[in-house]
């Protein structure tokens, strides 16, 4: 017999509420049987928990749903693998350039504050204070 899953049992193991659960469901990314009065209990197999993980992966690495429904959809027809590969390195190619892009950013941002902060610091020692304590950055604190 295959091994089922509740909602609830996919809710605990991937520290999910059973909302975000249907809400994939509504997707298409899972596709449970029904059982009980009216079909009201939902039923999902080894390959739901499978496309639940990967779909969570895929979230991880910045995938939209429906990049990740593309994706996974393409691995129930595992005839040729190489499709399947060549459009994930497409996806995967453009998140890191988004992700550098982002990361630029945010570097030239802290460049651009850290020169106001030793602009601030050289007017307040021209008046003779001392700047104010700062706690330190979590970047400074790990070093």
């Amino acid at each position: 017999m295959a091994t089922t899953y509740s909602i609830s049992d996919l809710a605990r193991e991937f520290d999910l509420t059973t909302r975000a659960i249907r809400f994939y469901e509504d997707m298409g990314l899972l596709q449970p049987e029904r059982s009980g009065p009216g079909g009201r209990n939902r039923v999902y197999s080894h390959r739901d928990r499978t496309r639940l993980k990967l779909t969570l992966r895929a979230k991880r690495l910045g995938l939209s749903l429906n990049e990740a429904k593309e994706l996974i959809d393409m691995y129930d027809t595992p005839r040729d693998t190489g499709p399947q590969l060549q459009k994930f390195l497409l996806v995967l190619d453009a998140h890191k350039r988004e992700l550098e892009a982002q990361m630029a950013e945010i570097e030239a941002n802290l460049d651009e504050v850290k020169a106001h902060e030793k602009e601030a610091r050289s007017l307040l020692a021209k008046q003779g204070e001392k700047p104010a304590k700062v706690a330190k950055s979590a970047k400074a604190s790990k070093a």
